[in-house]
């Protein structure tokens, strides 16, 4: 049934996608993304960018080798917000944005507890903008309304996570079989409307404690129907945003 339901979906998608190509965004939502300074900026780094990023990824994934990996201090690069800040720091170094290229590239820190409400924790990061370094836009969010029923919030985070792009970074606030609380991780591939398929790369989103000390699983190359996260973030007071790279990211000059 759920696959019925998807399948009726992507064809609505599919015309809604084909009417809004010609809608160009707002001069403000085009600076956010990057597209006001694409002269001379050669796509291929942005994606190349994308692609070290997944590399990075599958090498820790291939160093951990099926074990536990600490992520119980904030030291340990295997707790999922900092498995994610990892891959970022350790290839932005070589990439600035076209608009501001002599601003060194930052990824922003989940926004605080107090700034979440009425939403629970996790669901969003702190506001940066592209002049304090941050290469990331908005490209897609989704928030549980109560004043909906649970069928239109169902429908409304499948839309959401329709959205998926390979780069993406995800931060999520979860109710689901690996617990209550905030995930970060990185989707690796585009959405696939043909399967519901997503893939993506994280850490800690499975593991146990061992002594006290939470341990967690390396992920690459994750894969799920997009139902496994529209049922983690369907809950009220949770939800979840897809943060994508500007469109003018270049290789740095220093």
């Amino acid at each position: 049934m759920k696959r019925l339901f998807l399948g009726c979906l992507c064809i609505l998608l599919l015309i809604f996608c084909v009417s809004a190509l010609a809608v160009e965004p707002d001069p403000e939502t085009a600076d956010k993304m990057g597209l006001n300074t694409l002269n001379d900026v050669d796509p291929a780094v942005r994606e190349e960018w994308i692609d070290s990023i997944i590399a990075l990824a599958e090498k820790l994934y291939d160093k951990a080798n099926g074990k536990l990996q600490r992520a119980h201090y904030s030291s340990d690069i295997y707790v999922c917000k900092n498995f994610t800040v990892h891959l970022f720091k350790n290839t932005a170094g070589r990439y600035r944005m076209a608009q501001y290229p002599g601003t060194r590239l930052v990824i922003p820190n989940n926004k605080a507890k107090e700034d979440c409400a009425p939403y629970r924790y996790g669901l969003e990061w702190a506001d940066k903008s592209a002049k304090e370094g941050n290469p990331f836009f908005e490209a897609a969010r989704f928030r549980y309304d109560e004043s909906l029923s649970e069928e239109q919030n169902r429908l409304n985070a499948v839309v959401f996570m329709t959205n998926v792009q390979k780069g993406d970074f995800f931060q999520m606030s979860a109710d689901y079989e690996f617990g209550q609380g905030a995930h970060s991780l990185v989707f690796i591939s585009d959405y696939d409307p043909s399967t519901h398929l997503v893939h993506w790369t994280d850490s800690n989103m499975a593991g146990k404690s061992i002594n006290g000390e939470r341990y967690g699983y390396v992920q690459f190359n994750a894969e799920k129907e997009i139902d496994f996260f529209v049922d983690a973030i369907c809950h009220k007071k949770r939800g979840a945003t897809l943060y994508r790279l500007r469109y003018d990211i270049v290789r740095a000059s220093n």
